[in-house]
Order: structure tokens, then sequence, then C-alpha cells
């Protein structure tokens, strides 16, 4: 699987489907539209839970700085940015959905933490920061999302400070044969029918789980990376690969 690049007249990937590369973005947004008041229960079924224990490891192993600024890309619902402020962080989130920044600022209101962070309807592919200004930018479940990925990471590089760390958690393809099969099994069967019965959308989930067939494997991802200009890029699996963590440095020498 190689990365789609910008052509005129090209198709992008929607799930298994080949759509137009402007008709993805909308169709990406009725899926958040959809899903933005259960997205936590979501995650829940996606995972089984344990997205929660990946995304306290995921900021964990970020190593965040007292007053580091971190920019938390598809971050509507304040997760990330909920335990990257506990370590000092000052965060702006980020997200091109507005049903998911709604939901989240209500999530941060009922706990007293809304005005914690800077919010910012904003597309990953064309991001309204000045260069070398963030010490992190974190993306959790949200670039295999994104139309195109390699702009997107191009925005990231820019926007980090030189020396900054981009970091990435993300689903990712399974391809050991029995883990493979009862995670297809679980995310074609079971997800779309728990997805009607919770969002009346069958349709959703069913496009989130072939959006994880659809990604770049680690190696591809981290190649990515390293073309977008990043340095010291490694990954982790979690959970037999079922998730993985990248991690990419700007160069300290990036003018």
């Amino acid at each position: 699987m190689t990365e789609q690049h910008e052509k005129a007249g090209q198709t992008i990937d929607f799930g298994y489907r080949q759509v137009d590369p402007q008709e993805k973005t909308g169709l990406v947004g009725q899926v958040f539209d959809t899903v933005a008041e259960r997205y936590d229960v979501m995650n829940d079924l996606m995972s089984a839970g344990i997205h929660r224990l990946w995304k306290s490891h995921f900021v964990a192993q970020c190593h965040i700085q007292q007053d580091d600024r971190l920019l938390d890309l598809a971050g509507g619902t304040g997760d990330i940015a909920k335990l990257a402020s506990k370590r000092g962080a000052n965060v702006t989130i980020a997200d091109i959905n507005t049903a998911m920044l709604k939901a989240g600022r209500r999530r941060m209101d009922d706990l007293g933490l809304t005005h914690e962070f800077d919010w910012v309807n904003a597309n990953a592919e064309k991001l309204p920061f000045q260069d070398n200004f963030f010490d992190h930018v974190t993306i959790v479940f949200g670039l295999r999302n994104v139309t195109y990925r390699e702009r997107a990471l191009q925005e990231m590089h820019r926007v980090l400070k030189p020396g900054g760390w981009l970091h990435i958690m993300e689903f990712a393809p399974v391809d050991k044969p029995v883990l493979s099969d009862l995670y297809d099994a679980w995310s074609f069967k079971v997800l779309p029918w728990l997805g009607e019965k919770l969002t009346g959308s069958a349709e959703s989930y069913q496009y989130l789980a072939e959006s994880i067939r659809r990604f770049p494997t680690q190696a591809q991802l981290a190649n990515m990376l390293k073309d977008t200009g990043f340095q010291s890029v490694s990954w982790k699996d979690l959970s037999a690969g079922i998730c993985a963590i990248h991690n990419a440095q700007k160069s300290v020498d990036t003018a």
C-alpha cells in the first residue's frame, strides 16, 4: 500500500470505496457528525475499552515539560488535551469537525476545564498557526481520516519548533493470522451491528473498520514521516499491533 498523491482527476479511498477527494472530506465529516456524542463509546467498542490505557501511555511517553506548547489535532473530545494539561502543557485543541468540538467542550464544561484549552476549528491539511510554534503535535485516531495525509504531515512539521516532536497513535492493520481473523469478525460483523443500535448508523462503524485496513502499515507510515523531513522516527506496537504509536522529531537544524 502506498500513500496517494494529489493528481488532477484522481480518486481517494473512503474505506473500501474510491471517491473524489473533496467528497471524502464531506463523508468523513458526516461520520463524525453521527458519532460525536458517542465517540468514547465508539472507541470503547473498537478497542474493548483499552483505548483509555493506550491514551494514558501515549501521553506519558511524549515526555512533556512544564509550559510546553502542544497542539492536539483531531482532538475534539479533549481526552489527550486533558492528560497533557495535567503534565503542564499549554494545549491547543484543533479539529475539523464542529460537532466533535462542541461535544468536547460540553464534556470539559462538565469538568470545569473548558477554559484550560484553546479550541480551534481547523483542517490538519492547512493549519492556521505560525511556523516553528509548538513543542509537540499529537494526533490520536485521526490521521487515517485525513484526505491528504502527506499534506497534513507537512503542516505538522511546519508548525513544530526545531527539535519539536510529532506523536501519532492510530489503529493499525493486523497481519497476524489468528488475531486478524478474530479482529475482522469483530470489526465487520459486531461493530456495525452495535453502531446501528447505539447511533442508528451501521455505515459509520463499517467505514471506521474499513479505514483501519486502508491505513499504511507501521513501516510505511515511518517512511512517510522520514520523507516529510522528520528524523529519529520510531514506532511501538500496542496490544499485539492492534494500535501503534509513532514518534518523530523535527530537526534542530531546520531554519
